[in-house]
Formats: C-alpha cells, sequence, structure tokens
C-alpha cells in the first residue's frame, strides 16, 4: 500500500506530496521511505519549482508512529525521519505545508521545515511529545529558529496544542483561511503570483541563501539531538514507560530517571 500520493500541477513545475494513509496519515517508516524516495527523485528533476506537503481527508498528521517510538524500534524510526530533514536541506526546492485538521509532533516537524505554513481554521498543532516522556529533536531546532526561542520553549515543554488562529498570531503560521476550499483557493493565487513567474534554479539559490543559518543548525544540531535521544532518552525508565503506557491506554506511573 502507498502512503502517500504526487500529484503534479503548473506545467509540471509543482509537486504536491499528499501524506495518505487512511487515516491520521501516520509517519511510520513505510512513509518515511516512500518520502526520501520521492525527495531524491526531485534531484534531478530541474523544473520543479515547489513542493507541497499536505494530507489526505480531515487531518494534516497525526505524528510519527508511537509503536515505532519503542525502545527496541527508536533508532531506526528516528534515523529514517531525519534522513528526510537532510534530504529536504540538500534539495532547497521551496516548500509550502497546507494544514488541515490535526498537525501534531512529527507531523508539525515536517511542516515547520518547509518554507511557508498555510493552515485553515480547523488547524491545531502542537509537539506534545513531552506528555509521552521523550522530546522532539527536529522541532527543537525548528520551533525557535521560526518564532523564537520563548514561544518555541512554551510549545516545547508544555506539549500543548494551539488552535489556527493561536498559531498564526505568533507567526507559526503565514497565511489562514476559513476552510480547506478557501486555503486551495489561496496557494493556487499565491503560486500563481510568487513561484510561476520565476525561474527553479534561481529559486533553489534563494532557499540556499535564507537558509544558510539554519542548514548548518540542522547539520550540526540535529545529530547531537538523535545521539541524545538514542543513547541517554531512551535508556530511562520514564522515556519508555511514557511509549509504553500511550500504547497500553493507562496513566504512566514515571519514576523521575
Amino acid at each position: 500500500m502507498n502512503k502517500i500520493k504526487i500529484n503534479f500541477s503548473h506545467n509540471d513545475s509543482v509537486a504536491r506530496i499528499i501524506l495518505d494513509d487512511g487515516k491520521g496519515n501516520v509517519i511510520d517508516k513505510l512513509m518515511m521511505a516512500e518520502l526520501k524516495e520521492s525527495l531524491d527523485s526531485f534531484k534531478d528533476k530541474n523544473n520543479i519549482k515547489l513542493l507541497v506537503f499536505e494530507g489526505a481527508g480531515k487531518h494534516f498528521s497525526f505524528g510519527a508512529s508511537i509503536e515505532e517510538h519503542k525502545k527496541e524500534n527508536a533508532e531506526v524510526m528516528i534515523k529514517s525521519f531525519h534522513k528526510l530533514f537532510y534530504a529536504l536541506s540538500e534539495l532547497s526546492i521551496p516548500t509550502i505545508s497546507l494544514i488541515s485538521g490535526q498537525c501534531l509532533g512529527g507531523g508539525l516537524e515536517l511542516a515547520l521545515m518547509c518554507n511557508i505554513i498555510f493552515a485553515d481554521k480547523s488547524a491545531k498543532l502542537g509537539q506534545p511529545e513531552i506528555v509521552l516522556g521523550v522530546f522532539p529533536p527536529p522541532a527543537s531546532l525548528l520551533l525557535q529558529e521560526k518564532i523564537g526561542l520563548a514561544k518555541a520553549e512554551d510549545l516545547l515543554i508544555t506539549g500543548k496544542v494551539i488552535s489556527s488562529d493561536d498559531a498564526r498570531a505568533i507567526g507559526l503560521v503565514n497565511e489562514l483561511f476559513e476552510n480547506k476550499e478557501q486555503m486551495e483557493s489561496g496557494l493556487n493565487n499565491w503560486i500563481e503570483a510568487n513561484i510561476v513567474p520565476k525561474s527553479s534554479s534561481s529559486l533553489r539559490f534563494a532557499v540556499k541563501a535564507s537558509r544558510i543559518k539554519l542548514n548548518n543548525i540542522i547539520r550540526n544540531f540535529l545529530p547531537q539531538l538523535e545521539s541524545m535521544y538514542i543513547n541517554e532518552l531512551m535508556e530511562t525508565h520514564d522515556a519508555c514507560e511514557g511509549i509504553n503506557s500511550f500504547l497500553e491506554k493507562r496513566k504512566p506511573v514515571w519514576k523521575n530517571n
């Protein structure tokens, strides 16, 4: 079963990557592999001017698979996930995410990696990993670059989920629409005005230039957070307890170590 779909528009210059697992668009290892393969395929397509990430159905994504967060699966999961961020960083193709419904955890991290975020009024955004006793490595870097350290830490430490209005107010969302249909119309207008008239080569240089600092942060600090997650966090009782209690539908029993 394919977990993503790709549609092309605007004379094949825009690739729309649709997360589609039939329910909450959970980003599991199969979806990660399909996403990575797709991103690799764009390397030699000089005509691609924009990548659009969206979720099929009512939600963008519930996040990464909780089952694959278990200690025995965590290393493979997190390394596979991080490869997507390195790939997007290296591509330097402009990116935009369209958010409806829930956009949580790894789903929000994927959206955060995009240059532009559009959302509609149904959107709910958050990094609730701390509730499970873990932390989100990409978001720990990306959020503060996007919205500043104070607002980023509020989301990362509380794990709260915020409305689309609040996300717009703190600068997390670039444009907010009443519903999915209006967001689609707004996207098309934005593409026609800002992407279609421009050179794909020059757009990539613009992204490389605007992200020279961010890409350096990702390359240098994401491996450190990955190592902390795998070799330190997942060796604690509470990280494993948080994941297991969620899967077993019970309250976690913390030992504070």
